[in-house]
C-alpha cells in the first residue's frame, strides 16, 4: 500500500554536460510526436526520437539512454546505455528482470488521483441512491420514485493512503463523511479521521459503511480482501475498487455479493481484464461494472505528460527525480 515516499534520489549521472542523451519515446498519451516537441524545448542536449514503428524498437532501445513508455522486459538485457525507463502507468508492475537492473524506473504516479477520487464518489452516490434500479425503471419508462440513501453521516474507509486515496479523503469531507483509513506509516493524513495499521484491517472494515481500494497490487496486498475480509464488513456496506482488481480475492468477492455479506459493489478494476463476458460480476447483486476507466481523461495524459518533463530537466541538471519506484516495495 502507498506509504509516505522516501527522498527521491538524485538522476543518474547523465553524460558529461556536452555529450548528447539518447531519448526514446516509445508512446504517450498526449501524442508521442508531441511530447518529444516538448522534451526537445528542455535542453540541445536531447536527441528525442519517436519510435516509428514495434519492429525498430530491438533496434532503437539498444542505444538508447532514456526511453519513455514500455519497454519489454527481455530488452533490458539488451539496452547496454540504458540508465532511466519512465512508464505512463500510475501503478506499475515490477518485473524481476526490472528489479534486478540498475536502471532507474520512474512512474506516472498521481496523474490520475484527482479523477481516480471522483469514480469513487461517483460510484457510491450511484449505490447510494439506489440508480441500478432507477435506471432500469427509465428502460422500462416507468416512474419509480423511492427512499434512498446520503452518504453524509456515513463512514469511508480507505485502503491505501497514496495520491487518490489522499484527493479522495478530501472529497469525502465536502460530503460530510467520517473518513478512515489504513496505511503501513502513521504518517497523519489530511482529512483523514483515524488511521489503522494493516493488523487492525478486520477492526477497520467493521466500521466502514464504504470501503475504497487504491492500494497498488504488491506482494502484500495480492487478494488482501478475501474471505475472511468480506465477513469483517457490515452486511449493509459497499465495496469499492479504482486500483487494481487482485488486490481482492475476485471468488470471495462474488460469494460476498451473492449471500449479502455485503450490500454492493462498485468495481472499475478487476483481476482479469477485459472483464470476459462470461463473469458473474457482470450480473452480481446491486453492482457496477465500469471499464478500469476511471482515469481515463485528458487532464490524467497531460500531467502524466508533466511529470515525465520535469523529471527529464532534473536528468539533465544531474537534479533528484520524482515518483522513483522502489523496486522491492513495487511502487
Amino acid at each position: 500500500m502507498a506509504t509516505a515516499a522516501p527522498a527521491a534520489p538524485a538522476a543518474p549521472s547523465a553524460s558529461a554536460k556536452t555529450e548528447q542523451i539518447e531519448v526514446l519515446i516509445t508512446g504517450s498519451d498526449i501524442g508521442p510526436e508531441n511530447l518529444a516537441r516538448e522534451a526537445r524545448a528542455i535542453s540541445p542536449r536531447l536527441n528525442v526520437t519517436v519510435l516509428p514503428n514495434k519492429e525498430a524498437l530491438p533496434e532503437l532501445a539498444a542505444r538508447a539512454e532514456v526511453i519513455a513508455g514500455s519497454l519489454p522486459s527481455s530488452l533490458l538485457p539488451k539496452a547496454p546505455y540504458l540508465k532511466w525507463l519512465h512508464s505512463w502507468a500510475a501503478g506499475v508492475d515490477v518485473t524481476p528482470e526490472i528489479k534486478a537492473s540498475p536502471v532507474t524506473f520512474t512512474s506516472s504516479k498521481g496523474n490520475g488521483a484527482i479523477p481516480l477520487a471522483e469514480h469513487v464518489v461517483m460510484l457510491m452516490l450511484m449505490l447510494a441512491r439506489q440508480m441500478l434500479p432507477i435506471m432500469q425503471a427509465q428502460r422500462e419508462r416507468r416512474w419509480a420514485k423511492t427512499v434512498h440513501g446520503e452518504l453524509t453521516g456515513s463512514t469511508l474507509g480507505i485502503i491505501g493512503l497514496g495520491n487518490s486515496g489522499v484527493d479522495l479523503a478530501r472529497k469525502a469531507k465536502a460530503f460530510h463523511m467520517r473518513v478512515l483509513g489504513v496505511r503501513r506509516s502513521a504518517t497523519p493524513c489530511p482529512d483523514v479521521d483515524e488511521q489503522f495499521p494493516l493488523e487492525r484491517l478486520h477492526e477497520f472494515l467493521g466500521q466502514c459503511d464504504w470501503v475504497a481500494m487504491t492500494a497498488p497490487i504488491t506482494p502484500e496486498t495480492h487478494h488482501m480482501m478475501g474471505e475472511a475480509e468480506f465477513h469483517a464488513m457490515k452486511p449493509t456496506a459497499h465495496y469499492i475498487c479504482i486500483s487494481r482488481g487482485g488486490t481482492g480475492d475476485p471468488e470471495a468477492l462474488h460469494r460476498a455479493l451473492k449471500e449479502g455479506l455485503i450490500a454492493g459493489a462498485g468495481l472499475d478494476a478487476h483481476e482479469t481484464e477485459p472483464l470476459p463476458a462470461d463473469s458473474p460480476f457482470w450480473d452480481a447483486p446491486n453492482t457496477i461494472v465500469t471499464p478500469h476507466f476511471g482515469a481515463t481523461t485528458q487532464l490524467t495524459y497531460r500531467r502524466g505528460a508533466d511529470i515525465f518533463l520535469a523529471n527529464l530537466k532534473s536528468y539533465v541538471a544531474g537534479q533528484p527525480m520524482v515518483n522513483v519506484v522502489d523496486k522491492d516495495a513495487g511502487y
